[in-house]
């Protein structure tokens, strides 16, 4: 299946769809109880199944639409069907807490490893779309490793010393604002170190 580039409206709101619906559904359904097939659920919980079932289904619709999956995506998926459903079984909010965590973790360790070896894997997933000069990628992924850090520790400290409501709504926007600000932060290397449309690369 060859690649399709999708409308980027279109792609954000199938990877941010599935956040603001478990965010609407859990203020909706938080202080209820669902008997279903003989087990009581909580809102989250089910809010949880829900969330699941829509994150399959629009990594589903991006693979369709542009036949290919990033990494980034695929990690997702993962972690969002393992947590999720550890948290709907064992009716257990935590695990799915954790999933932030563990996903930022998987991130930053990922760029680490990259940097000691002295090369940007970021550079490798988004070279194509925002082209710089190699000094300028190293910056950015030195800069980005810590921001996953620092995220993942930021998400263990507000699902463990805060409410479910808290931490829902730093999930589904305070760590949305913080990946966005990161990026808008990020624009004078982005600029200093902007490769002309028309120079050459360095591949090595």
């Amino acid at each position: 299946m060859a690649n399709t580039k999708l409308n980027p409206m279109v792609k954000l709101g199938l990877e941010l769809g599935p956040i603001v619906l478990f965010f609407a559904g859990f203020r909706f359904f938080k202080d209820k109880t669902f008997h279903i097939l003989g087990t009581d659920y909580s809102g989250f919980i089910l809010m949880t199944a829900i969330f699941v079932v829509l994150i399959i289904a629009t990594t589903a619709i991006l693979w369709k639409l542009t036949g290919t999956l990033s990494k980034m995506q695929l990690m997702t998926l993962i972690l969002v069907i393992v947590m999720g459903g550890l948290s709907v079984w064992l009716k257990d909010e935590r695990f799915i807490k954790m999933k932030p965590t563990l996903l930022y973790l998987a991130f930053g360790i990922t760029l680490g490893i990259g940097l000691l070896r002295g090369e940007s894997y970021l550079r490798l997933v988004m070279e194509e779309a925002l082209p710089l000069q190699p000094e300028g990628w190293m910056i950015l992924t030195r800069r980005l490793t810590a921001f996953f850090f620092a995220l993942a520790l930021a998400n263990e400290v507000i699902w463990r010393m805060f409410t479910t409501d808290t931490w829902v709504t730093f999930k589904t926007f305070g760590l949305t604002a913080a990946l966005f600000l990161f990026f808008i932060s990020q624009s004078g290397v982005l600029s200093r170190y902007a490769v002309e449309p028309d120079a050459p690369t360095d591949n090595s």
